[in-house]
């Protein structure tokens, strides 16, 4: 067994958003407003019952989004999110069976980790994820724990979601073993829910000029 590496797809998008979606309606206005300002990746989160609809829209429809699913917790989630279209898996702790879906269906998988036990019970599947999520990022105790947790695991990169934002951007993209970072800061629920799709567009293109400043 083995999953396909997720560092292609943190190289290419180094913010990957984190959507909440109440209607599939908004999905395909959502994504093009995320393009529009520069963001090429969605994780859209299993949280709502139009979720995977929103996928399934997405990425038919908007193709130039890479679509993936996140808050996957059990397999059949997982296999679901695929069927609809989902390039990647983003799940909020560490799932074997979860794994195995999608070694399957041969999708990126970044699992969620809190710990070094959680590291470690990833890496023993031996199945090449090298990448996880660290999750919920700053509640856990931020980048010191990430360049703690580098120190035994140094093969490991990590993905913080949880806390990210415009204004500690430059902190986390700086370090090293973090190829990209989790947040919903220019995707929110309410500017969804308003119809704001500007405000995303303009968010996301704030976000990438802020990612090319970190790292030019």
């Amino acid at each position: 067994m083995h999953i396909p590496s997720a560092m292609p797809l943190l190289k290419e998008n180094p913010i990957v958003p984190v959507v909440v979606l109440d209607r599939v309606e908004d999905a395909v206005p959502t994504a093009r407003a995320l393009l529009a300002g520069g963001i090429k990746s969605a994780e859209v989160t299993l949280r709502t019952e139009a979720a995977l609809g929103c996928i399934g829209a997405i990425a038919r429809e908007v193709p130039e989004i890479t679509v993936g699913a996140g808050t996957v917790i059990n397999r059949e989630q997982a296999e679901a999110a695929v069927a609809e279209g989902a390039k990647f898996l983003v799940s909020p702790g560490t799932s074997k069976k979860i794994a195995k879906a999608a070694d399957k269906a041969q999708v990126p998988l970044l699992p969620g980790i809190a710990n070094p036990t959680d590291i470690m019970e990833v890496l023993s599947w031996g199945w090449g994820l090298e990448v996880v999520k660290f999750f919920p990022a700053v509640p856990l105790g931020g980048l010191p724990v990430v360049k703690a947790f580098a120190g035994p695991f140094p093969q490991v990169k990590f993905m913080p979601t949880g806390g990210i934002n415009l204004d500690n951007l430059a902190e986390w993209l700086s370090a090293p073993m973090i190829p990209a970072v989790g947040g919903s800061w220019m995707v929110s629920g309410k500017l969804v829910a308003e119809g704001n799709f500007d405000e995303i567009t303009r968010l996301s293109r704030e976000a990438m000029e802020k990612v090319k400043e970190i790292r030019q």
